[in-house]
């Protein structure tokens, strides 16, 4: 590992598939905490998700490395994938605490609305002590109930919470899918690496919506 990566950018989910508005928020958000490189984590076994909803974990990982590629700041890991079961995010942390040196700094990147649900993680309470946050707010979040979520958090549980603003592009990968099962584009939704792998391993088109 490199010994100036200082601050490193946490940027886990399901990616099923990667598409442009994850990209558009990863690199704002790495511009103004000004992070040395943000991870972008497929998951292996989602445990909020039954396996006919999503790709097989090798797809999704491929996707997310031809998606990353052109950006020096961004990288694709396979750690999740490769651990038997399902995935946590405490589990991820430990092993990156393990490869990266002690004063390396990690932040997961979460959407504001993930911010009251990080209670209900495994171990939420070590989470919070190896890691910040980095909560992007999109346009219609109820900011009030955001702010009170993070002072509880921050007050009782000692969480260390950072807002963000990104710019938000109305892009899901549920519509994507939709679009792929029907036979439509998906041009610019996604980078161009990413639909043609979808397109060339007919990804997505019986799948379970």
């Amino acid at each position: 590992m490199q010994d100036d990566v200082k601050k490193i950018g946490i940027f886990g989910g399901t990616f099923n598939p990667v598409h442009s508005g994850h990209l558009i928020v990863a690199e704002a958000v790495r511009e103004d905490l000004e992070l040395d490189r943000v991870l972008f984590i497929p998951s292996g076994t989602p445990p909020h998700k039954s396996k006919n909803e999503v790709a097989d974990a090798n797809h999704r990982y491929n996707m997310v490395k031809c998606a990353v590629g052109s950006n020096p700041y961004f990288e694709a890991s396979h750690m999740e994938i490769d651990r038997a079961g399902y995935t946590y995010s405490i589990d991820t942390l430990t092993s990156l605490k393990a490869l990266y040196p002690k004063d390396t700094d990690f932040y997961f990147i979460i959407g504001a609305d993930v911010v009251p649900e990080l209670v209900t993680w495994k171990d939420y309470d070590r989470v919070f002590k190896m890691c910040s946050f980095i909560a992007v707010l999109r346009p219609g979040n109820d900011r009030k109930a955001f702010k009170n979520h993070v002072d509880e958090l921050t007050g009782i549980n000692k969480a260390n919470i950072i807002t963000a603003e990104a710019p938000m592009v109305d892009i899901s990968s549920t519509d994507i899918r939709e679009r792929v099962k029907s036979g439509r584009t998906i041009k610019y939704l996604v980078p161009g690496c990413v639909e043609k792998y979808i397109l060339d391993n007919e990804l997505y088109r019986t799948l379970y919506l």
